[in-house]
């Protein structure tokens, strides 16, 4: 019995063996393989987290400068941000507060340099689109009428199209040209939802160029945001 046994398992570790000869170093480096995905994930992650957490503070600091409205210190810590974290979504809130502050600070030139970085590198369509609105308002502040159109020229996501229309129609107005400015106007009204606040400025716009908004129907696509 006992020989027996010993020659089903000396069968048994001779197939292991065979088995391990043919299979054992494809089994080893799959298994290495599989570690090495593992401790790069791993290691993906905790990058992942150190860069956002760096790219917080760093933000923090573009925050407490607007606050102290540090004009000089907003632009050291935005031009760190966009050298270190551009692909965050921390760098793209940190160039529209620190457009803001600016504008704010008699700045426009460097105000609008946050707005347009934004606008050429956020990841975010949505960021992108708020930057072009923002700059199209400063560039009509100061009459670059043209710049202004070019940048609302932009493909953006479709809640921004009727805030789009709008900013449009007051580039137009600005120019003289009424009936352009009418269009837009009234593509804007048309695409708000009747429940926008925003809605009731597009109307007394419409009422300045002679426009009734009751003759105009409402088309179904609806905006929710708000003005930026």
């Amino acid at each position: 019995m006992a020989t027996h046994l010993d020659l089903e398992e000396q069968e048994q570790l001779d197939q292991l063996k065979h088995f391990w000869n043919t299979y054992g170093t494809l089994i080893t480096w799959i298994v290495l393989l599989v570690a090495g995905a593992f401790v790069a994930w791993n290691g993906w992650n905790y990058f992942q987290r150190n860069k956002a957490a760096q790219a917080s503070a760093l933000y923090d600091e573009v925050e407490r400068s607007a606050q102290a409205g540090d004009a000089d210190r907003i632009e050291r810590a935005l031009g760190e941000m966009k050298s270190r974290f551009a692909g965050t979504v921390y760098a793209q809130q940190a160039g529209l507060l620190a457009a803001k502050t600016l504008n704010e600070k008699a700045k426009p030139e460097a105000s609008r340099a946050a707005l347009e970085w934004v606008a050429d590198n956020a990841v975010d369509p949505g960021y992108k689109a708020i930057a072009r609105l923002r700059l199209a308002a400063e560039l009509l502040e100061s009459k670059g009428y043209d710049d202004a159109l070019k940048q609302l020229a932009a493909p953006v996501p479709k809640e921004f199209e009727a805030l789009v229309a709008d900013r449009r129609g007051d580039v137009y107005l600005a120019q003289g040209k009424r009936d352009e400015a009418k269009a837009e106007y009234q593509k804007a009204w048309a695409a708000f939802d009747a429940r926008n606040d925003y809605r009731r400025l597009v109307e007394i716009k419409l009422n300045a160029v002679g426009v009734d908004p009751k003759t105009l129907t409402t088309a179904p696509a609806a905006s929710g945001k708000t003005a930026q």
